[in-house]
């Protein structure tokens, strides 16, 4: 293999700083709410089937595995794997994810406030020629118009319309139910933003990346983490879900 010539070591330098720059610049930050619940018994279960909790969305529309991809590579960053069959999963992972109906709110911006600075009229002395020919100097006005500057901001209340995007994912135990009673829940998530934007799909995974350190954890109350659009975790979510999922290396559960 031949060395980098020192015009190529330039630019690919080049282009390592290129990427820096824009990585500092990036889009703001989404407040992304998460509040998860876990048992206080731990679990040692990690493989899983993952299921629609609304069959209304259908499991074969684009949209339902677009994000269940997201959420597959989500449950891979806690070491949790997809079991080669239903019955062989140790636990049901079920799905929910949508956009609540819009809600109006008041929210205070900040705008820039403007003022008139300058203009006014001053006096220069020009060339000039009388009537005669003869060369002489005059005074004439010249008229400066006011310029718009900033010389401040100020807040002010603005009504605006909010979409809330969210994220539900909830485990429970893989077996049918005892004496009437449901598996029992091991975790569940609920992960959400709202902003102005009516666009889901651009959500879908930055809802996921805000799951991943929450799976399995209990947080208490809600919290609110900020998640970087175009950052390295949601690049990842994004990336890995349109890989096709690698087959399970761990043992599944026996029938």
């Amino acid at each position: 293999m031949r060395p980098l010539s020192r015009n190529r070591l330039f630019a690919l330098a080049a282009l390592v700083v290129a990427g820096l720059l824009v990585a500092g610049c990036g889009s703001p930050a989404h407040a992304v709410k998460v509040d998860a619940i876990a048992r206080p018994a731990r679990t040692e279960a990690q493989s899983y089937v993952l299921k629609s909790k609304d069959p209304t969305k259908g499991e074969e529309s684009l949209r339902h595995r677009e994000a269940a991809d997201f959420i597959r590579t989500a449950l891979a960053g806690k070491g949790l794997y997809e079991a080669p069959s239903a019955e062989r999963a140790e636990m049901v992972v079920e799905l929910d994810y949508g956009m609540e109906a819009p809600r109006s709110k008041i929210e205070r911006v900040s705008v820039p406030v403007y003022a008139q600075v300058g203009g006014g009229v001053r006096y220069d002395t020009v060339p000039s020629t009388d009537s005669r020919g003869n060369a002489t100097l005059r005074t004439v006005a010249v008229y400066q118009p006011p310029r718009n500057e900033i010389v401040g901001y100020e807040e002010v209340p603005r009504m605006v319309t909010v979409y809330e995007k969210y994220v539900r994912i909830s485990a429970r135990e893989n077996r049918p139910a005892s004496e009437g009673r449901p598996p029992g829940e091991l975790w569940s998530i609920h992960a959400s933003t709202e902003d102005e934007s009516k666009d889901l799909r651009k959500y879908l995974p930055i809802l996921a990346s805000a799951t991943v350190d929450y799976i399995g954890s209990d947080t208490s109350s809600q919290r609110t983490v900020k998640v970087q659009a175009d950052g390295a975790d949601v690049d990842f979510i994004r990336r890995r879900g349109a890989e096709p999922a690698p087959a399970p290396t761990s043992p599944g559960r026996g029938p």
